[in-house]
């Protein structure tokens, strides 16, 4: 029997703690417990409701750090279209990575929607198709940016779930896009994309070298499963790439200050965030475990720098 390959929600799990905090799968409702108890909670289910109101508070976050709290007021009408495009996109990709899991579900998630019967994969798909359409008719009142974006992630997301899921870099890009595109979406929101561009690229960067440090550490169980790039070149040579990518990303983060983006409090915070990029991209040869994990941490201490320059 050919192995499938393990479950990955692109806007859930584990793959980095930016998008964790934004979109996190593992965050519990009431509804999602009892998926399987009828049509209703069983849709709620699907949309992980969980996941919609922490994506609703990663664009806002993004918002506060371009503009600061006291910006928002002249984005009184963009931000909360912006956050509940995130909440429409974040529903639509939960329901659409339920759709195409739903054969491993059986077996590793008996009780979500579709395996326990609330909901047909049909509606699933339906679903998605509906959601990811409202956000992209939603996006339009935002402005012409926010459009683009969000046409690029729901072009990703199903790339994602058709195609990448199993190829192991394209998928870490992928994955990567996905987190980042957040913070870009919440700069454009407020019209600041020239920062949101920085901090959305060192959400990638971190993104993409912490999900490779995990596939080095996941080598043996995805194999028969997933093409990961550390197969198809080795442990090692993946791990250097996965070192580049956070070094890139420490390189990167002095340019906001530099170009005065930002105030003097985000500069020791990201020094802190940083110093554990760098250990991260040492540490994770020796124990790629804890050289993602770290990365988890850095990620959520660079999240911090940037919320302390924007606001103080």
């Amino acid at each position: 029997m050919t192995k499938q390959a393990p479950l990955h929600n692109p806007l859930g799990g584990d793959s980095a703690l930016v998008k964790t905090l934004i979109c996190a799968q593992n965050v519990p409702t009431a509804m999602q417990s009892q998926s399987g108890s009828g049509p209703v909670s069983g849709v709620l289910g699907l949309f992980r409701l969980g996941n919609c109101a922490m994506a609703a508070l990663g664009a806002l976050l993004a918002a506060i750090v371009c503009v600061g709290v006291d910006g928002l007021e002249e984005h009184s009408v963009a931000v909360p279209l912006s956050m509940a495009v995130v909440v429409l996109f974040t529903a639509a990709g939960n329901s659409l990575n339920d759709y195409y899991d739903r054969e491993t579900d059986k077996v590793a998630h008996p009780r979500r929607p579709i395996p326990s019967g609330s909901v047909r994969p049909s509606q699933a798909l339906g679903l998605s198709v509906a959601l990811f359409t409202c956000a992209q008719v939603l996006s339009f009142l935002v402005n012409e940016w926010a459009v683009a974006i969000v046409a690029a992630s729901i072009l990703v997301m199903i790339g994602y779930e058709k195609l990448l899921k199993a190829e192991g870099f394209a998928g870490n890009l992928a994955i990567s896009w996905l987190t980042g595109a957040l913070f870009l979406f919440g700069g454009a929101a407020v019209e600041r994309l020239d920062l949101a561009w920085i901090l959305a690229a060192l959400a990638f960067l971190a993104t993409l070298g912490r999900e490779i440090v995990k596939d080095v550490q996941d080598i043996e169980g995805d194999r028969g499963a997933r093409h990961t790039l550390p197969m198809r070149i080795g442990a090692k040579r993946a791990g250097v790439l996965a070192s580049a990518s956070f070094g890139l990303a420490v390189c990167l983060s002095p340019v906001p200050y530099a170009l005065e983006l930002l105030s003097w409090p985000y500069v020791p915070v990201v020094v802190l965030a940083d110093a554990i990029f760098i250990y991260c991209a040492l540490i994770h040869f020796r124990n790629p475990e804890k050289g993602q994990k770290m990365a988890k941490l850095a990620m959520l201490v660079a999240l911090l720098a940037f919320l302390f320059g924007g606001v103080f």
